[in-house]
């Protein structure tokens, strides 16, 4: 009982923060979930408790704007290609490279803090989009099902298409809910998502819609340029420590 207690007060906790993060800066949930609880346990199972605040929150975000449809005309060819990656790479997330899984999420953090801080200037012209979306989803996929996290390089790529704030909110709820999914359907298929962890992912869901809410209302009172830089800095930290533990 008290296990079970215990479970239940940190996934509120985690899912409060990374709701905060996500209703701030309109993306970070599944990162700073995956990272925390990678802390606390495999990355396969930190994957399966996101699964459903993730998905719920991501689709919230997804249709909050009026350009849906004339996204997916745009990104399809991406989305199918984050999914396809997704389900190739999930093996590796769902144990049978349980070693590579956990580094990998490390790996994935601190790359993202650095181009979180970085802040490189991208352009992409449109001619190239038909062939640089698919591959920036292929890659992107292939992260994901490795260590859980959707962010690299899809979110520096749709940030560097020219899309102005509310399409490029719309594009991270498309691309992230395409990730959720697909890596839901991984771990199935690899039968490392058990019923139980679902029901548990559950009672993420109100922290996340709370933190996000919460998130909302901080950023019409902070400066959000200080807070993400220090969102950054920390996932430098958090990665840093999980390639620390897997090479320990």
């Amino acid at each position: 009982m008290t296990d079970i207690l215990s479970l239940a007060l940190m996934l509120c906790g985690i899912f409060l923060l990374a709701g905060t993060v996500k209703g701030l800066l309109g993306l970070g949930l599944p990162t700073v979930a995956m990272g925390l609880l990678g802390l606390a346990m495999p990355p396969v199972q930190a994957a399966a408790l996101l699964l459903v605040p993730s998905l719920v929150t991501n689709v919230w975000q997804l249709l909050a704007g009026p350009g849906l449809a004339a996204l997916i005309r745009r990104l399809w060819p991406m989305m199918l290609a984050i999914v396809l990656g997704t389900l190739a790479g999930s093996g590796v997330i769902a144990g049978t490279v349980a070693f590579a899984a956990g580094t990998g999420l490390g790996a994935a953090l601190v790359l993202y803090g650095l181009v979180g801080l970085l802040k490189p200037q991208l352009r992409v012209p449109p001619r190239i989009e038909p062939w640089a979306g698919p591959l920036v989803g292929a890659v992107t996929g292939l992260v994901t099902g490795a260590t859980g996290v959707f962010v690299i390089p899809a979110v520096p790529y749709l940030g560097s298409l020219g899309l102005d704030r509310d399409d490029l909110v719309q594009a991270l709820g498309l691309s992230f809910t395409a990730s959720t999914l697909a890596l839901a359907a991984g771990l199935a298929l690899h039968g490392a998502l058990p019923l139980a962890a679902s029901a548990i992912s559950l009672l993420a869901v109100l922290p996340a819609l709370v933190g996000m809410w919460l998130g909302g209302w901080l950023r019409l009172r902070l400066r959000p340029e200080s807070f993400r830089r220090g969102f950054f800095i920390g996932l430098l930290i958090l990665g840093g420590e999980l390639i620390w533990r897997g090479l320990a």
